[in-house]
């Protein structure tokens, strides 16, 4: 970009080669935010690359426009189409791997996902999240604790995951128990906290929007692999968004949001003792499942 001699900037001619420059040279540097200059940079220096690269017909190029317009038409105040499409093109994956370099043997963030309630029930030590009384029986046994191992205390632990249909509460007002499995724990003074539940079972993303057709197009499921969330709160700690997978679930290395990190994969056991299973409250069943999993926090500030 040149100067007139009106003081005022002449800017280049646009042309395939120099769009980028073209383009770019339009913001104003002198009163655009700094970020924002350096977020449309880069934008617009990796949109006309692809651009370039795929050379899209005129009928492709409406194609696309259509497709996010039509995105945009299926949000509503409950339903986030676009968050779903990061989502399915592992951009919310990433996003949230650039903003939690943990180190030091830190529990790993994954997505929060969209059924997230706030103020889940609070609930003792041992309880069952699971009020509708469907699935194989689960306990889980777990450790929070700080990077050198020390235990913490007074942790609070939001837990939640589908019913054994693959429904969320929330999806099915009127047929699933309210609060059904959800709950809010509190590590005791060893760092340790257990709770009841059932093995967690793979769902499906919405998939009858654009964000489904788009799936469906590339010969790609809607399943998400089998996990239980958590939100790990303690102050002065990093709060960690994380799950539990299930290892033998069959969309393992294919969930369809990219949450899945080997760190976060639990080692589920089947436990074949009706004794014990009476003991945890399971008595219909002579069987159940056990995962222990080791929740590391991250002192604040630290990543």
């Amino acid at each position: 970009m040149s100067s007139s001699g009106t003081g005022k900037p002449t800017y280049p001619y646009f042309s395939e080669a120099n769009s980028v420059e073209a383009v770019n040279a339009r913001i104003d540097r002198t009163t655009a935010n700094p970020r924002l200059a350096q977020v449309m940079d880069a934008l617009v220096k990796h949109l006309h690359a692809f651009v370039k690269e795929v050379e899209p017909s005129h009928e492709e190029w409406l194609t696309g426009i259509q497709f996010l317009t039509d995105t945009g038409h299926m949000c509503t105040d409950w339903r986030q189409e676009f968050i779903l499409l990061s989502d399915t093109l592992g951009v919310s994956s990433l996003v949230d791997c650039v903003n939690h370099r943990r180190g030091n043997g830190a529990t790993e963030n994954t997505i929060l996902g969209p059924f997230h309630v706030k103020d889940s029930p609070r609930r003792a030590l041992g309880d069952t999240i699971c009020l509708d009384g469907k699935g194989e029986p689960l306990v889980v046994y777990s450790r929070v604790m700080d990077t050198s191992g020390k235990p913490i205390a007074g942790a609070l632990i939001d837990v939640w995951q589908t019913n054994d249909d693959g429904f969320y509460d929330v999806q099915q007002k009127g047929v699933q128990p309210d609060m059904n499995m959800r709950g809010m724990f509190e590590s005791a003074a060893d760092g340790s906290l257990w709770f009841r539940s059932v093995r967690p079972r793979y769902y499906p993303i919405p998939d009858d929007g654009p964000v489904g057709k788009l799936l469906g197009a590339l010969g790609r499921h809607p399943n998400r692999a089998a996990h239980i969330h958590m939100i790990v709160e303690k102050p002065g700690f990093e709060t960690v968004i994380t799950h539990i997978f299930e290892p033998n679930c069959q969309y393992l290395r294919e969930d369809a949001v990219f949450g899945v990190k080997e760190s976060l994969v639990g080692n589920f056991e089947r436990i074949e003792d009706p004794a014990r299973a009476a003991q945890l409250g399971f008595a219909d069943s002579p069987y159940f499942w056990q995962v222990t999993t080791d929740l590391v926090l991250a002192p604040a500030g630290k990543t």
